[in-house]
Order: structure tokens, then C-alpha cells, then sequence
């Protein structure tokens, strides 16, 4: 896996590290690094041994959005050539919400605009004290809603901090992104890739289709429309999971005081 404005790892067995490498320019998005976005997810999902990819930012920043050398590029488009490219970058995006693989974003600076975005489609966001998130659209003469970010944000902080945060565009610091929930850590900066190895270690210690199939019923479920179509989706995961040799191995490894060894089969 080789890519220009991507550096990948292995820190340790099952676990991708992605690094936005463009430090002089705070991680900022170029439209190469939407198309290597979507490349990763493919990759990464089609790898079995990859079982959680995290992301984080090369020196002091996570992701600064758009870099914006590119509005020159944006403001000579039609309506129609934005729209293409608006829904391709979003898709980019978003893609990391949809993939199968569990996400963790380990936020090391700033996040903002699609960068925020970007941290938001993740499953899980740990971020250090040096973290801060804002979606400064509005103060630009844009939408506040983008990439995914009008749908995601509200489902993880609730609709009124949401709303605060996309109204206003302000900065969120690290210790209110913790308070509000935004992210489920928050710890000093030179811990943060230890502390998000530390998650994707406990899962990938758990059944492989195990994850996979939890990602997907929580990722269908935010939009059931009730109980009982919620209870469908979880029912058809239960039964896939229970012909898999995972289920068996973990039973027999339970019965015989023993670590499981699944195989994601």
C-alpha cells in the first residue's frame, strides 16, 4: 500500500496506522488525498489481517480541511462539475462511517472542517490535550453541514452542542470535546497513539466478523425507524454470527480455560 499523501504502519499484528503526512500544511485535504482516502478503505477492507485502521495527523495538527489552494480550482467549476466533486470528496469522507473495518481517529491537533468531518466518521475518537474541533463554514459563507458532518455530530454530542457548534463555528477544545462526548479520551499528547493502540489491541483480541458485524448493526440502527426494525437487523447479525467457526472456537476455548484464536471465519 503506497500513497503520496498518506504514510501507513503496522504497530503491531491487525492494526493499520494511516498518518495524514502533509505537516507544512497541517494535514490539509487535497483532492488526491479524497481519492486515497477511498483507496484505504478499499484496501484495508479487502486485507483479512486488517482488522482496525486508526488515523492521526503528522506533526501539530490532525487534519485543517480543504487545503485551500484549491478554491481557485473550486470557484472556476459549473454547478455541475461542484456537485460531482462535492459528492466524490463527501463520499471520500463519509466512507470511513461505512467501511467494515472498525475506525479509531487519534486526534492530535486541530480538526476542523473536513477535518472534523473526517475525525466524526470515525467509530471511536481519542484526541490529546493539544486537540481542538470547529466547522467554521458559516464563517466563510458556507453551510455548516458537510462530509457528513450534520448527520454524524448530532448523533454523537446531541442535537443543541451540535447545533452550537455549526451555528457558531467556534472552536471546541479537547477538554469540552471530552465533556460533551465528542471523544471517549483525552490524554497528553506523547500517549495518544499508545492509548489508541491500547483500543485497537482489546479489539482485535475479539472474533473478526464479531466487530464487523457490530459496526453494522450500530451504523444501521441509528436511522431504525423502530424497535422492531432495529431488533430485525440484530437478529439477522446473531444468526450469521452463530454459523461462523469463531463461535465455536470461543466456546471451546471457554470450555477448556483457554484464549480463543479466531480466525474470521
Amino acid at each position: 500500500m503506497k500513497y503520496n499523501t498518506l504514510t501507513l504502519s503496522e504497530p503491531a499484528p491487525g492494526v493499520v496506522l494511516a498518518t495524514l503526512n502533509r505537516p507544512h500544511r497541517s494535514n490539509a485535504i487535497t483532492f488526491e488525498m479524497f481519492d486515497e482516502f477511498v483507496r484505504l478503505q478499499r484496501e484495508v477492507d479487502e486485507t483479512p489481517d486488517a482488522r482496525v485502521l486508526i488515523l492521526t495527523g503528522s506533526g501539530r495538527a490532525f487534519c485543517a480541511g480543504l487545503d485551500l489552494d484549491h478554491v481557485a480550482e473550486l470557484s472556476a467549476m459549473s454547478a455541475e462539475e461542484m456537485l460531482v466533486g462535492q459528492t466524490h470528496w463527501a463520499a471520500s469522507v463519509s466512507g470511513f462511517h461505512t467501511m467494515a473495518t472498525p475506525v479509531i481517529a487519534a486526534v492530535n491537533g486541530a480538526a476542523a472542517g473536513a477535518g472534523m468531518g473526517l475525525a466524526l466518521a470515525a467509530d471511536i475518537r481519542i484526541a490529546s490535550s493539544a486537540a481542538r474541533f470547529n466547522a467554521a463554514f458559516v464563517k466563510v459563507g458556507l453551510s455548516g453541514g458537510d462530509v457528513g458532518s450534520s448527520y454524524l455530530l448530532p448523533r454523537i454530542v446531541g442535537t443543541g452542542p451540535a447545533t452550537e457548534i455549526l451555528l457558531t463555528g467556534n472552536f471546541v477544545d479537547a477538554h469540552h470535546a471530552y465533556r460533551i462526548g465528542l471523544v471517549t479520551s483525552l490524554v497528553e499528547p506523547e500517549d495518544l497513539l499508545g492509548r489508541a493502540l491500547d483500543i485497537a489491541l482489546t479489539i482485535c483480541a475479539n472474533s473478526p466478523i464479531g466487530m464487523r458485524l457490530t459496526k453494522d448493526v450500530l451504523r444501521i440502527n441509528a436511522t431504525a425507524p423502530s424497535l422492531d426494525s432495529a431488533l430485525s437487523v440484530e437478529n439477522r447479525n446473531q444468526v450469521l454470527a452463530t454459523r461462523t467457526s469463531d463461535m465455536t472456537e470461543a466456546l471451546n476455548a471457554f470450555r477448556n480455560k483457554r484464549a480463543p484464536v479466531f480466525t474470521g471465519r
